[in-house]
């Protein structure tokens, strides 16, 4: 009887191994539906996801003959795991963040971290390629760090954690400088607008596309979030991951570039041609996350628009307008299209005040949620096992890219 049982949990184990392996072409709800319907059908089938690990699903046929002698089969990569992409991004903690960086970033990231592996870091390593106060720049990176988590950044779906604190970010970074090319260095717009004017540029600021493309790669990141202002850098990060795959082993993941289209580029208040910025030094031309309700509205009501009067969305002849209905838009969730027919016939003075209110009803959430973690232990844990977890991943690729280039030893069997 013994015989016949194991033959028969054989048997079935191998009629599940037919049946699943098409279902998992499919989604993991039809694959559930599956087995129900098996089990209308009198087989004592049954599955179960018994561990939410990013790339394996376990699945139990159990005996109708036994009681608790389940089968134990593991099938991986279904649909459902393909499916969810690996992003990165970095912002340098130089600064107050302002309206434009939660429009344009870190209101999409929100969003991304529900169905992607999302890494976020804080990258101070890269605010060092220009002159920092030490005591200012761990300021900034707290608060910076404060500010993701209030903007809605859930450290139980993302990894957030300071780039200086994971090492081998500056390993990778020096060997992908050794493959790194002087030329298409000196060629990044940033580093030619950074050292224009300047008798003494550091080393760092021509060697910082290498340190980010390090960043990225570490990962296997599939898409990298940026402004268009960074977009050249992630073409040098896209050549020199392939050059590398060429020259030694196919170990690198090419990232894709995504450029959000709503409120990617929020612009300057006071100079609505050019890039809302934190270090204006026309403190009327940015709102900062931390500004208060005063501020806001001060600083709305004196941005520059137009004498025309009419609240019409055209970038070439009405920027400061533009830009007024791009912040509204971003912070409401209202079509461009609709705040135009609303303040039709209506003049800049309501435009504004309603602007300031959306900005005001956005912020001072995030605010309230950043002075509870800003002086937290809280703040301290998350940061922590963000690092615990990125450093784990980041040093498996540095080890297949260490062993790639030929660096260390292989040490030998005794």
């Amino acid at each position: 009887m013994e015989y016949w049982n194991w033959a028969l949990e054989l048997c079935l184990a191998v009629q599940l191994l037919i049946t699943v392996f098409p279902a998992l072409l499919g989604s993991h709800e039809q694959l559930s539906d599956l087995f129900q319907r098996d089990n209308k059908g009198g087989t004592a089938v049954h599955s179960s996801l018994l561990r939410g690990e990013r790339n394996e699903l376990f699945l139990f046929a159990q005996n109708p003959f036994h009681s608790l002698e389940p089968i134990f089969i593991r099938l991986a990569c279904c649909k459902e795991v393909k499916e969810m992409k690996t992003i990165f991004s970095g912002i340098q903690p130089s600064g107050t963040l302002t309206l434009g960086n939660y429009l344009g970033a870190m209101k999409h990231f929100v969003d991304l971290q529900q169905e992607n592996d999302c890494y976020f870091c804080i990258v101070d390593e890269h605010a060092i390629t220009v002159p920092q106060d030490r005591l200012k720049l761990r300021d900034n990176i707290r608060s910076l760090a404060a500010l993701y988590l209030a903007s809605g950044i859930d450290p139980e779906k993302s990894t957030l954690f300071i780039q200086s604190e994971v090492a081998a970010h500056t390993q990778l970074g020096w060997m992908l400088q050794s493959i790194s090319y002087i030329g298409e260095l000196e060629r990044m717009t940033q580093f030619k607008d950074k050292a224009a004017g300047k008798e003494t540029v550091s080393s760092s600021l021509l060697t910082y596309p290498p340190l980010m493309a390090a960043d990225i790669l570490l990962y296997k990141t599939d898409i990298v979030p940026v402004g268009e202002d960074q977009k050249q850098h992630l073409e040098l990060t896209r050549n020199l991951a392939q050059r590398f795959n060429h020259k030694f082993n196919d170990i690198f993941t090419i990232p894709e570039v995504s450029i959000p289209k709503t409120g990617a580029r929020i612009m300057s208040l006071q100079e609505p041609t050019k890039k809302m910025s934190k270090s204006d030094s026309n403190q009327k031309a940015s709102i900062f996350m931390l500004d208060d309700e005063k501020k806001i509205e001060k600083k709305i009501k004196s941005a520059v628009t137009d004498s025309e009067g009419i609240v019409k969305f055209d970038k070439e002849n009405k920027p400061g307008v533009s830009n007024l209905l791009s912040i509204y838009a971003s912070c409401t969730g209202e079509s461009i299209a609709e705040l135009e027919k609303k303040y039709e016939n209506k003049g800049y003075g309501d435009f504004k005040q309603d602007t300031a209110e959306a900005v005001i009803n956005v912020l001072k959430p995030l605010q309230e949620r950043y002075y509870q973690l800003i002086d937290s232990k809280e703040l301290d844990d998350i940061l922590d096992l963000g690092a615990d977890k990125a450093e784990r991943a980041a040093s498996k690729m540095l080890a297949k890219a260490k062993k790639a280039m030929g660096l260390g030893r292989v040490k030998k069997k005794r």
